[in-house]
Order: structure tokens, then sequence, then C-alpha cells
């Protein structure tokens, strides 16, 4: 029997349920977690003797230290020491204009994206440092590039990416990887559907279109299967470069390379013309310039 083990955040759905299945079905013991536990039952039924499924909410530490009771446990009555992988993929979208972010919606994003997985790494490094694992995070794209609409989601990804760069330095003489999935569109349900807040500045006719093309954006960019993506990412943790933080993965994940490259000018533009924002900023601009 295999005595690798996982633990997976965010198992609901999406990429988490995929990463469970495909790191039970390389032989993985993996403790999968999301807030409730019935959203996860199909995995238990597929793979019962390997994934161990517990109820844990990232943004609270209080559920968090009770996470780490539960899997420490577990590992002690299966005779297993540590965690191989550590993979932080649970994630919040948050779609708004900067100004106009919900107090609710800006602190549910920062604790599931960037607050929570620090404490995560806080609580259960121990356990990876004593099997010198991989410490994995599920990055984003959005948190390099400058879309519209994205600046609290973007400004957690791009922490957290930020974060996950000093984490390697430090953790390298404990001999532990550090992986950060720079992710482009992947067929999840993350994206936002909220509305616009009504007293938004924002909130104006011709702003419909452009704000549902930025909610819909990687739905409408032949996102990547997350069965194709998980496998990938599996495999860099298992036999890619220990150096290599930073890993491009989903379609369109080469946009931050292309954003570092050239001029802000250009790729603001580029931008506009893709979410139909030209009409926008001109109504804006010609009714506020009025009032």
């Amino acid at each position: 029997m295999s005595d690798k083990t996982a633990l997976v955040t965010g198992c609901s759905s999406g990429i988490g349920y995929y990463l469970a299945l495909e790191l039970a079905k390389r032989g993985y013991y993996v403790f999968a977690c999301a807030r409730r536990l019935e959203s996860m039952n199909e995995l238990t039924k597929l793979y019962p003797n390997k994934i161990i499924t517990f109820k844990m909410d990232v943004s609270s530490i209080d559920s968090i230290n009770e996470g780490y009771k539960f899997v420490n446990n577990k590992l002690n009555e299966l005779n297993l020491s540590g965690l191989d992988i550590l993979y932080n993929n649970a994630g919040s979208s948050c779609t708004f204009p900067a100004i106009d972010v919900p107090d609710d919606a800006l602190i549910k994003c920062m604790n599931t994206n960037f607050i929570g997985p620090v404490r995560i790494v806080h609580t259960f490094s121990r356990l990876v440092i004593a099997k010198k694992g991989t410490i994995a995070f599920t990055g984003s794209a959005a948190g390099y590039c400058p879309f519209p609409f994205g600046s609290i989601y973007g400004a957690s990804k791009s922490a957290i990416g930020q974060y996950a760069s000093i984490l390697s330095f430090e953790l390298k003489p404990f001999n532990v990887k550090v992986k950060n999935f720079i992710t482009g569109g992947v067929k999840t349900d993350i994206a936002d559907k909220r509305s616009l807040p009504e007293d938004s500045i924002y909130n104006i006719n011709e702003m419909k279109a452009a704000f549902e093309t930025r909610q819909k954006m990687s739905e409408r960019n032949n996102p990547m299967d997350p069965k194709i993506y998980v496998v990938k990412a599996i495999d860099e943790i298992e036999n890619g470069w220990s150096s290599t933080v930073d890993v491009y993965l989903g379609t369109w994940s080469i946009l931050p390379r292309l954003v570092a490259i050239f001029p802000r000018f250009l790729i603001l533009y580029i931008f506009t013309i893709k979410f139909h924002l030209t009409g926008v900023w001109k109504a804006l601009s010609e009714k506020y310039k009025q009032e």
C-alpha cells in the first residue's frame, strides 16, 4: 500500500474535485475538504478507501485548527507521517469595479484566497516538512494582468504569488518544494454572478454588456478541461524542477508574460476592445462631465 498523502482544499467542485480524484487514482491518501461535507459525497463513493473528506472553511482560523486536529489524528490512525502534498486550491471570485467592492465581498475574497492559505501553511507546514513534500497554490493570471473589475481578486492572487515565491526561498533548507500554478482559463463554476451595486458610478446601460463579458471571460475563451489541468499540475509536482515556483497552466496562462513584455498602453488598449469598454468610457465621461 502506498504511504503517499495529500491535503486538498476546495474539493466541492472544479479543480479541487478533480485533484482529489487524480491523486487518489495515483495512490495517494487524499484529505479532501470543503465548507460543506455533502458537496463531496461523490468523492468518497468513487474512492472510499483513499479519499477522506472533512469539513474545513479556509476563511476561519478556528475551522483550520479543527481541520488540523482531524488530519493529524487520521494520519496517526493510518500509521502515516506527514503530508507529501498540501494543495491550497479553495478560491473565491470578486468581480466589481475597484471603488465599488462591497465590504463583505472584499473580506471573503482576501480571507479565502490569501489569508486562509497563509494560515493553512502555518498550521500544516510541519507535516509537509516531515515528508519533504510540496506546498501548492492555485494562483491566477488575474494576479498579473490588469483585467478590468478584477482589482481585489487580482490583488489576492498577486499576494499569494509573492508569498509562494518567498516561501519557496525560506523552505529550501527543508527540501520542501513550492508551486504557484498561475492559472488561465479552466472550465469551473468560480465566475462571479453578482450584479453591480445599485449605487455604483458604473451602473449605466452601456455597462451591462461589458460587465457580462468580464464575468464570463473564462467560459467564453475556450477554457481548459479541469481533468486535463489537474493531470498537468500533479505531473509538475511529482516530476517538475524543484526550483520552479511559477507554473503557467490553463488557457491563455501565457498572458502574464505578454503583459510583462508589452507597453502598458498597448495592453490596456487591447483589454478596452476585448471587454467592450470604449462605449462605456465615453458614456461615463460624458455623463459626469455634464454633472
